[in-house]
């Protein structure tokens, strides 16, 4: 009998959110490398590395260059990309996208719930780690839920959930 897999296997996101890493990865493994590379070459020619500041910054850059380019490669290799005709729009989920009434505000907002990597509110494009997100994940059109925001409480109602690409 085969292992199941459960979600915490995979790196569930949208294929432009996919498409967006995948494309990060590779300016971070070409261009950002090539220039940091530059600048450890440059920063070596000032001579006593134990003193020299420039080249210490550079490879604190390369560390964290480095550490991004393994967490994006992590991601991108256990992603799962959400098919939007497969999606259950009864109930909020990723990749699902809501529009909600702030019962407090008497205002309605729209917004896509997605990965983290993917989050983007001036986009309309919310993580389902966010706040708001947790709130409404599982929920269906007419549930009410309170959640806490950096304003304060908020009483939320969810109006609809749609499958928008």
């Amino acid at each position: 009998m085969a292992a199941q897999k459960n979600s915490s296997d995979f790196e569930i996101m949208t294929r432009s959110g996919y498409e967006k890493l995948k494309n990060e990865l590779s300016i971070l493994r070409t261009d950002r490398r090539l220039e940091v590379a530059n600048k450890l070459e440059e920063a070596r020619a000032f001579g006593d590395l134990s003193e020299n500041a420039e080249y210490h910054a550079a490879k604190e850059e390369q560390e964290k260059l480095e550490g991004r380019i393994s967490r994006l490669e992590f991601k991108l290799n256990k992603a799962k990309i959400v098919d939007f005709d497969d999606l259950d729009t009864s109930h909020a989920n990723l990749g699902t996208t809501i529009t909600i009434q702030d019962l407090d505000k008497n205002a309605s907002y729209t917004y896509m719930l997605v990965g983290t990597e993917e989050s983007d509110p001036k986009e309309n494009r919310i993580s389902v780690s966010s706040p708001v997100g947790k709130a409404v994940m599982g929920k269906a059109v007419g549930d009410e839920v309170s959640v806490r925001v950096s304003k304060g409480m908020r009483r939320l109602k969810i109006m609809a959930i749609t499958a928008q690409r």
